[in-house]
């Protein structure tokens, strides 16, 4: 049992060490990409409100550390953890983009916005998903 124990705490102390990262490099990925967009003439307004190059950032972090939470709630409750994780973790990357696709923004704002959604999944999914189980040991 401590053996158990002490390997979960392991485990959800990996995820949350490597999703914090992952999240940080996220959030400046984001950030940056958006900044870019902005720099190259793509406008950050949506339904006529300017979206801030630190909103970008701030809202990667709030969603990259609910994603890592979830990680770690799978990694000692989902009989596969790793799979459950990725695959959830893609339905929920293209939920994310639809209300880019019916922002009342211009086509090439609302492709600025779903590249940046892809970009920190690009970058989270797969760090978080490295360090989890592919099946719980019991």
């Amino acid at each position: 049992m401590t053996a158990t124990l002490t390997t979960a705490t392991a485990t959800t102390r990996s995820i949350v060490g490597a999703g914090l990262a992952a999240t940080a490099v996220a959030a400046l990925a984001t950030s940056t990409v958006a900044a870019a967009g902005a720099a190259a003439g793509i406008s950050l307004d949506v339904s006529g409100a300017p979206i801030p190059v630190s909103g970008f950032a701030v809202l990667t972090v709030v969603f990259s550390l609910m994603g890592v939470a979830l990680a770690a709630v799978l990694a000692r409750r989902a009989r596969q953890p790793r799979s459950t994780f990725v695959r959830t973790s893609v339905v929920l990357t293209a939920l994310s983009l639809v209300p880019d696709l019916v922002a009342d923004a211009t086509t090439d704002t609302r492709v600025l916005l779903m590249v940046t959604h892809l970009v920190a999944a690009a970058i989270v999914v797969p760090t978080v998903a490295r360090r989890l189980p592919t099946a719980r040991r019991d």
